[in-house]
């Protein structure tokens, strides 16, 4: 039986983080995104609420919510502002290779600390040249006793500077390209690790996006997730768990975009009469309202399928690569309703156009996640 419903602890969640965003994220988020101030004392107080870090299971702190859960939870944060959103969004994408393939010893330690105070952690894959194409790094872990050497750069990577601790994928045998990939826990406090200035980007200019430098880092391989060759196969399995919630934070900024339009298309008179009369307008809102409702059912189906414990790679790239294009399209409908005022700092929706277009290329890019519908349809046709 399909049921479409949220369920009664669902919907009181949804109205935990909804009342969260309308009070403590949205009148913040201008400030924020003119000065480029990460938002610490916002975070603090959604770790304190315990809308951070729901995927951690409880024996390691957390809520061990469903992927759903957060799901639900991440549209409204997302509704109040991405650029706030993101740095807690981030920790779940940095704890999902641990949730993967991490011991108990690690998983202990390193998810424990996301749990026992108010904290970051970083993924660490992308590099200058090498974003879609992962195989393209060049970050090293060397062999040396019982430890490993580190060297590399990794270049966007999101809560750089505020992180505890960083998941890094690495090469410890280049001869064998993907399959020689190893994925590494690195403290960030260990000797040999450079931060970066902060990128001031065209969008979510909250988050803390920087480049990280490792010259000759020493971990133990207690810290090495999996085996050498794994890691490549951890990171993509990480995203299996990360794309869900993402991708409603595409859905959640177009709901944003759409609530603005609504309320600006009602009160906006041209010739005598609300511009929500005139059909060009109109039809442009109603196309907003169907998309986000396509994409989020299509998140939510990525969500319950992975919660189910079954395999989501399809679904999440379905997910991630309509809600990205999706919340492109109707912010940038939402600045053409507003018109030269769209156009103006002084109201949100030139912010929401903005700070929409990195869903397009982080976490796998739109036209990644077309090649990975593609791979998925014909291997398994």
């Amino acid at each position: 039986m399909m049921n479409f419903g949220l369920s009664d602890e669902q919907k009181q969640l949804q109205e935990l983080a909804r009342k969260f965003a309308k009070e403590e994220i949205i009148p913040k988020a201008p400030h924020h995104d003119e000065t480029g101030d990460f938002p610490l004392e916002i975070t603090k107080k959604a770790w304190e609420l315990g809308i951070m870090n729901t995927h951690i299971p409880q024996e390691y702190g957390g809520l061990g919510l469903p992927v759903l859960d957060g799901c639900i939870v991440t549209e409204e944060l997302a509704y109040g502002c991405t650029g706030i959103a993101t740095p807690m969004e981030a920790n779940t994408l940095a704890a999902s290779p641990v949730l993967v393939a991490g011991n108990e010893q690690q998983k202990k330690e390193y998810l424990g600390r996301l749990t026992a105070e108010p904290s970051f952690a970083a993924y660490c894959v992308t590099e200058p040249g090498a974003g879609s194409d992962v195989s393209g790094i060049r970050t090293t872990a060397k062999k040396v006793g019982s430890d490993y050497v580190i060297n590399g750069s990794k270049m966007w990577i999101t809560n750089g500077s505020v992180a505890n601790w960083y998941f890094v994928l690495t090469y410890t045998d280049p001869s064998q390209k993907h399959r020689g990939m190893t994925g590494f826990i690195v403290p960030a406090n260990t000797p040999g690790i450079t931060v970066g200035k902060k990128e001031w980007n065209m969008g979510q200019r909250a988050s803390d996006t920087r480049g990280i430098t490792f010259e000759d880092v020493k971990v133990s391989e207690k810290l090495r997730l999996g085996q050498e060759g794994d890691g490549f196969k951890i990171a993509m399995k990480a995203f299996d768990l990360s794309r869900p919630v993402v991708s409603i934070g595409a859905v959640g900024l177009a709901r944003r975009a759409l609530d603005e339009s609504i309320q600006y298309a009602t009160t906006r008179k041209t010739f005598n009469q609300a511009i929500a009369n005139y059909q060009a307008v109109s039809f442009m809102i109603a196309d907003m309202a169907k998309d986000i409702e396509a994409a989020r059912l299509l998140v939510y189906q990525c969500a319950w399928l992975i919660d189910q414990g079954q395999r989501n790679t399809k679904q999440a790239a379905f997910a991630k690569a309509f809600a990205a294009d999706m919340a492109m399209r109707v912010a940038t409908d939402a600045v053409q309703v507003f018109g030269g005022y769209g156009y103006s700092s002084e109201y949100p929706v030139e912010k929401l156009m903005r700070d929409a277009k990195i869903y397009q290329i982080y976490e796998g890019t739109s036209q990644i996640q077309r090649l990975i519908i593609a791979k998925e349809i014909f291997e398994r046709a």
